[in-house]
């Protein structure tokens, strides 16, 4: 691939063009909104100038709902030898470029895995997709060179090919993305108006569960309306074990014993199928999940303490696994939580303790 034409220069379409542009490959940029696309460009992310001819690849990375339309603009006008989209919905877009009459075999749906709670090529990076599976969803009419041209660009973006069925993709999604944003924006919702006094005692569990509710909602309307269906059934499916668990916490405010076990028993019942299904949720770099233990260290509110921290690690031989921040209320310090292998924990404590930090049991 030599050359590329990126057709939306929002979030997705920005970095994909960053990573391309990082490796060489010559980029052009644009945007129902040029303004958007001369950022882009301003950016690194390629030139918001047309190419003078049809170039090797076309990417759309417009909303669901545009993508179609997009597609099929550019397949009539010529504009390159191979196009994929990057929505976050596959069988819909498809039936409707069958439904248009389209030759398809320059064609092939694909789905980043990745994504941030910002939009806009402002919050744009070329590292966006490294290690994150990238979804191609090819049928038997799509072109080896259009499938060729899609490992590439994977490849050039240094995310994980996964190849899938268009339909079984889009219940995957609504399961593991959709769905839960939908949950997230319910529980934040709770927030709106709830008393100062209980929003100040919030800790890393509430930020957990809403983080990704600060998404834009405009967004997520085309993604929904794009995907309605299986996220409904979900959310059915949902709303029956929210409706069971109702029932076993009024249960536990029974005096009747026999009740309050029943209602025990229910509580329980949902914990564990909870501890089971996120056993089965991909850990680091996509691997089996593993059990590491925490290290809590008190930093205060100031540039380079993370750093330090890491560097402290580095030199003690551990590895951070992964890292989480808790920031005290109304304080200027919070508490690091540093997460290695069991094996590391007396050697990074020692070294912690050594350089002057303070930890936390």
């Amino acid at each position: 691939m030599r050359t590329a034409l990126v057709i939306g220069t929002g979030l997705i379409g920005t970095s994909a063009a960053l990573a391309l542009a990082q490796r060489g490959v010559t980029v052009h940029l644009t945007d129902h909104d040029p303004e958007q696309a001369r950022t882009a460009a301003a950016l690194g992310a390629g030139t918001d100038e047309a190419p003078d001819g049809p170039v090797d690849l076309a990417i759309v990375a417009a909303p669901p709902a545009h993508v179609a339309a997009t597609l099929a603009d550019a397949m009539r006008r010529g504009l390159a030898r191979g196009y994929l989209d990057v929505a976050s919905v596959k069988g819909g877009p498809r039936r409707e470029l069958e439904a248009l009459g389209l030759d398809l075999s320059a064609y092939i749906g694909t789905h980043p895995m990745s994504g941030r709670e910002k939009s806009g090529p402002l919050a744009a990076t070329g590292d966006l997709f490294e290690g994150r599976p990238w979804v191609l969803t090819p049928t038997r009419d799509t072109d080896t060179e259009v499938l060729n041209l899609a490992l590439e660009l994977v490849s050039h973006c240094r995310a994980v090919p996964v190849v899938m069925d268009a339909d079984a993709h889009d219940r995957a999604v609504a399961l593991v993305s959709h769905m839960p944003h939908l949950v997230s924006s319910m529980v934040a919702a709770r927030l709106e108006h709830a008393e100062e006094s209980a929003v100040r005692l919030s800790g890393g569990g509430i930020r957990d569960v809403t983080r990704i509710a600060a998404s834009d909602p405009p967004m997520w309307i085309d993604i929904l309306s794009a995907n309605p269906g299986p996220v409904a059934d979900l959310l059915s499916e949902f709303a029956a074990d929210l409706d069971e668990t109702v029932r076993a916490l009024r249960a536990l405010q029974s005096s009747d014993e026999a009740k309050r076990r029943e209602g025990t028993t229910g509580i329980e019942d949902v914990l564990r199928r909870g501890n089971a299904g996120q056993i089965r949720v991909p850990g680091k770099h996509g691997s089996a999940p593993r059990v590491y233990e925490v290290v809590a260290v008190l930093i205060d509110d100031q540039p380079g303490q993370l750093a330090r921290i890491f560097a402290d690690a580095g030199m003690a031989g551990v590895n951070i696994e992964d890292v989480r921040i808790e920031h005290a209320t109304g304080q200027q310090a919070g508490l690091v939580q540093l997460m290695v292998e069991p094996r590391a924990v007396p050697v990074l404590t020692a070294a912690l303790r050594e350089r002057g930090w303070a930890l936390r049991q």
